[in-house]
């Protein structure tokens, strides 16, 4: 008895062993797998979906992704305009494929980031769904919750925002063409019915130094016109 408990001990220790290796590489193997995203954006207007929201400011990003499924933040800031509310998004998504579904929590620097009663909010949480085809994309943007807009007759407009760009190369660049619009009357974009807000077209340039790193800036013109406005937008991103 003593020798048979004597191996079933050692059985056991080298089930143990066995398991924490195996753990070990899956544990490695999905830490390879794992993306991480960390950079910013400078930009000399932040115009969102044809609306004005800002001055020159900076754009950070951190994220992280695993098998379709990521989390990231993403923040503007003011720099030549004290009055620029502060801006802080987490979104949650998923992708398979060209397939595209998210949730964003929007808050905005106008009330404290901890109050989330509907009255007090100024966070706005957003669902999202669409599809990328590769030589075009649709997407699809409604408020659920929080701050959100009232409609004409003063009720919740679960405002909603739909958007088609197409990605394109000419004269050695990379041109995003995009068309957004609002689908009905909501305060959270000032329309009354159907408008389009977001006529734009943005043209990239990757510049490389030293083999390594990398510069992309854009510019960019964008039209809205239901609010007969028309901005030149020009910026640059830093990834590390």
């Amino acid at each position: 008895m003593k020798i048979n408990k004597y191996y079933s001990v050692l059985n056991l220790q080298r089930l143990f062993m066995v398991l924490l290796s195996v753990a070990a590489l899956a544990t490695a193997e999905a830490q390879e797998k794992v993306e991480a995203t960390l950079g910013t954006d400078l930009v000399n207007q932040y115009i969102w979906r044809g609306q004005d929201l800002g001055d020159v400011s900076v754009q950070p990003t951190l994220g992280i992704a695993y098998q379709g499924l990521s989390l990231s933040a993403w923040g503007s800031v003011g720099l030549t305009d004290a009055t620029d509310t502060k801006e802080l998004d987490l979104t949650l998504a998923y992708a398979l494929g060209g397939f595209h579904i998210g949730i964003t929590d929007y808050w905005f620097s106008d009330g404290s980031y901890f109050k989330y009663k509907a009255h007090e909010t100024t966070h706005v949480w957003e669902a999202n769904i669409g599809y990328d085809f590769g030589f075009a994309s649709m997407q699809w943007y409604t408020n659920f919750a929080g701050d959100d807009g009232l409609n004409d007759d003063g009720k919740r407009a679960y405002s909603s925002y739909f958007e088609l760009a197409a990605p394109f190369r000419l004269g050695g660049l990379d041109w995003t063409a995009t068309l957004g619009a609002v689908p009905y009357a909501t305060s959270f974009y000032n329309t009354h019915g159907f408008a389009v807000t977001n006529v734009s077209l943005r043209a990239t340039k990757d510049f490389v130094i030293k083999e390594k790193f990398h510069l992309p800036v854009y510019a960019g013109l964008t039209a809205n016109p239901r609010s007969e406005k028309l901005y030149l937008i020009l910026g640059t991103s830093f990834a590390l």
